[in-house]
Formats: structure tokens, C-alpha cells, sequence
């Protein structure tokens, strides 16, 4: 049940276009179907509207009521990046069934709601990639240290406990300082930090696998290092790293929103639960917008690691072990 949950809020995440979206999903006008979603921008002069930038298609479909022609919106006709602004008012407004703010707007008027669907896919995104490359750099050398032993093993180790003691804060800041951070520069750095928590794992799991018989038998028969590691010792070793792997997802979304909150993640106006939270933090009387994302990362984080224990115990010898 708690993995179908994330599979439905990664799926709509992935096709939030469709269901939040400032863009109608269907136009009929004067017997021709539009498709604004699926296509490149309409101009307002094809539904002679009199202006030749992207139709308004909330104010287009107003128009449209006393006529044969009709509009289909997004059941939330919002992009992330819109500013919906009142007379008279001025944001972050509450909750509203009637604008269709479901979960109401931020402090310069943009839907919470989509912001935070928007904002889910970049985290999930940003984990997914994060975590291939952390995998990709501390299994191969976790493995090669626990294999090869001796003074390559000594070094590493060395040059690892160097490596954490860096304060990857004060790294963040630097960086940001000089150039604006982007989703690709903040992967190379939380990637070139991240990679040593699974090195350390790895390295244990090669120590206790190259010991085995099917590995010395294997050895005796000349394969070569290479084929022993990733034909053998990885592939023994993959409930470990299976079972680590939602925790390391965790961990990418709570990094990308801490960072995001800090100031010194992705750029605005970048949808972003961090960003959303200091919202929320400078402006306490819209509860709204605390309360959507909190809602929403525990929701998240609750659901990776419980699939996470699932796993971890699906993988467990000790639960499906019968003594006799």
C-alpha cells in the first residue's frame, strides 16, 4: 500500500502538466479543436482576442460561456510560476475553492499547490540522479578498498577521513557566492560529498564476501579482479545495496530542501518545498503555506523509509530462516 502512495505521487508529479497547468487542455473554436498543452504557444489573435502574446485561457473560457464554443481547463489552471494577483489585496491568500487555490498562493500570489507538485518532481528527480552517482563512485571504490586491502585500502581511508572533515556547508556557500547554483552544479557537489557514506558499507561487505569459498574457487580458476568484483562480490552484496538505496532518496529530498530553505540551492523562481518553507517561516499568519509543505515532506519521508524497511526486511535471512 505505501509504495503504490509514492507510485501515484511520482506519477503525478510526471504528468502534472496535465492536471496543473495555466495552459487549456483542450480549446473548440469556430469548429477547430486546440490542443494549448501538447503544443507550442497559441497566440490570443487565433481566438480574436485582440493581443498577440499567449491567450489567457481562464479569461478565454469566461467568454467562451454564452457561445457554442467551449474551453477544458486543468482541474488547478495554474502554472508554478504564475502570479495571480487581486485588486485590492495582496498575497499570500488563503485557501480558496472558488479561484481553485486549493491549498492557496505564496507571498507574491503563485499556487501552492502546483509549486509543491512541481517541486516534488525536482527533489525526486535530484535524489534519483544523486543517488546513481554516489552509487557509481562509492561502490566501485568501497569494493576495489575491500578487495585489494593493504596500503590501497590504508590510503583511502586516509584520504576519506580527510575528505568528510570538509565542511560541505562552507563549500555551498563559496560556491554560491561566485556563481548562481544550478541543479547540475548542486548534483556535482552534493555528489562529490556523497558518495562516502555507501563507500564504508561496501568496503565492509567486500571484506566479509572476498573471504568465501565461491571466491577463492573462483580465483583459483584465474578470473581476472574485475570479473570477480562485478560479477561476483556486487551481485552477493545487492540486498545492501537495495536496502540502503530509499534511505539515500530520503536523504537527497531532506539536503535539497535544507538547502533550498538556506537560500543557497536551485535558483528562483525554481519551484521548491525549501523555498516554500522560509515562505512559510517569514510569514507565519499564512499557515497555509507551513502546513502544505510539512505536510508534504513528512508524507514523503514516511513513505521512502517504510518501503525502505520493507525492503530491508524482505532481504533479511534471519526472517526467513526455519530452525529445526
Amino acid at each position: 500500500m505505501i509504495s503504490v502512495i509514492l507510485f501515484v505521487m511520482i506519477f503525478f508529479s510526471f504528468s502534472a502538466e496535465v492536471f496543473i497547468n495555466s495552459r487549456a487542455l483542450l480549446v473548440h473554436y469556430n469548429g477547430k479543436f486546440y490542443f494549448p498543452t501538447y503544443t507550442t504557444m497559441i497566440p490570443g489573435s487565433v481566438f480574436d482576442l485582440g493581443y498577440e502574446y499567449e491567450t489567457n485561457y481562464r479569461d478565454l473560457k469566461k467568454k467562451f460561456e454564452k457561445s457554442s464554443n467551449f474551453v477544458i481547463l486543468s482541474p488547478i489552471p495554474y502554472n508554478p510560476y504564475e502570479n495571480d494577483l487581486k485588486l485590492n489585496s495582496y498575497p499570500p491568500f488563503p485557501p480558496s475553492f472558488k479561484d481553485k487555490h486549493f491549498l492557496g498562493t505564496d507571498n507574491v500570489g503563485r499556487d501552492i499547490f502546483a509549486r509543491l507538485v512541481y517541486g516534488f518532481r525536482t527533489a525526486i528527480i535530484f535524489s534519483f540522479v544523486l543517488l546513481i552517482m554516489n552509487y557509481s563512485i562509492g561502490i566501485t571504490i568501497g569494493c576495489s578498498m575491500g578487495y585489494f586491502g593493504g596500503k590501497f585500502d590504508l590510503i583511502f581511508q586516509r584520504i576519506i577521513e580527510i575528505w568528510n572533515n570538509v565542511p560541505f556547508l562552507y563549500v555551498i556557500i563559496i560556491i554560491a557566492s561566485i556563481v548562481i547554483p544550478n541543479f547540475m552544479i548542486l548534483l556535482l557537489i552534493m555528489a562529490f560529498f556523497g558518495w562516502i557514506g555507501i563507500t564504508w558499507v561496501m568496503r565492509t561487505m567486500t571484506y566479509k564476501e572476498k573471504e568465501r569459498e565461491y571466491i577463492l574457487a573462483v580465483r583459483s580458476l584465474g578470473a581476472s579482479h574485475a570479473r570477480i568484483i562485478f560479477k561476483h562480490i556486487i551481485p552477493n552484496t545487492i540486498s545492501v545495496i537495495v536496502t540502503y538505496a530509499p534511505f539515500a532518496i530520503s536523504g537527497g529530498i531532506v539536503a535539497l530542501t535544507s538547502l533550498d530553505y538556506l537560500g543557497f540551492g536551485l535558483p528562483a523562481p525554481t519551484p521548491s518545498w525549501g523555498e516554500l518553507l522560509s515562505q512559510g517561516w517569514q510569514n507565519m499568519e499564512a499557515w497555509w503555506i507551513v502546513s502544505s509543505v510539512v505536510a508534504a515532506l513528512v508524507t514523503t519521508l514516511m513513505t521512502v523509509t517504510f518501503i525502505g524497511e520493507g525492503i530491508r526486511e524482505a532481504f533479511d535471512p534471519k526472517l526467513h530462516t526455519i530452525y529445526e
